[in-house]
């Protein structure tokens, strides 16, 4: 494992005080997954909830957890027990199965809303419009969710300077509403594009084949 927590610290050490660091875990072992946790990294993000379940068990309780793909509903009763983070809140059906499974657990879970920034239709993620309306409309009938910030994927290119307009319309609209709601997490940034997103504002990048790809 000896390569691979280099490769975890060589990353990390590219990263300024102030920005964390989510590694995305999703299919890779749990030895692996212990190695980097070994290593003092304890914010781990998953894309498929039965893939986490069936790793969760076999690594220490005190992992922060995050889930940063799309999430099914009829899935989100298992992760919310413990779930640290749901980064990929996308539409407001979603939005009211966490509300409920919160609620039968007692707890409030943290979200981030994710912000379709990108050119492709695959992405999901609401609109800007959507989620204006989302926070001033929806989210005071949930009281069993806290969005904490936006989550947002700039476009697969090769050209940077639409990556960056991309991050940095998110950014802007993040600044919005970072004092008025408290956000704390504005999550942009990826293996390909983490430093640009850095560069643009983003306090929490998801970097997983940088460290476990060989």
């Amino acid at each position: 494992m000896t390569n691979l927590t280099e490769r975890y610290y060589s990353v990390r050490d590219t990263i300024p005080q102030g920005v964390d660091l989510v590694v995305v875990s999703k299919k890779n072992p749990v030895e692996k997954i212990k190695a980097i946790y070994d290593s003092g990294q304890h914010a781990f993000g998953e894309n498929k909830v039965m893939e986490l379940m069936d790793k969760k068990d076999l690594l220490p309780a005190d992992i922060q957890w995050h889930i940063i793909g799309h999430l099914q509903t009829n899935k989100v009763k298992y992760i919310a027990p413990f779930v640290h983070l749901i980064q990929s809140l996308d539409s407001t059906k979603l939005a009211a199965e966490i509300d409920k499974q919160a609620k039968k657990c007692n707890r409030v879970i943290d979200c981030l809303l994710e912000i379709f920034i990108a050119s492709e239709e695959t992405k999901f993620g609401f609109s800007l419009e959507e989620a204006e309306n989302f926070l001033a409309n929806e989210l005071p009938i949930l009281p069993n969710i806290r969005i904490t910030g936006f989550m947002g994927m700039a476009s697969n290119t090769p050209n940077i300077e639409q990556v960056r307009l991309e991050f940095r319309s998110l950014a802007n609209f993040y600044k919005k509403y970072e004092k008025a709601l408290g956000f704390q997490h504005l999550s942009m940034g990826m293996t390909s594009d983490y430093k640009i997103a850095i560069e643009e504002g983003s306090n929490m990048v998801r970097i997983g084949s940088a460290i476990f790809n060989e």
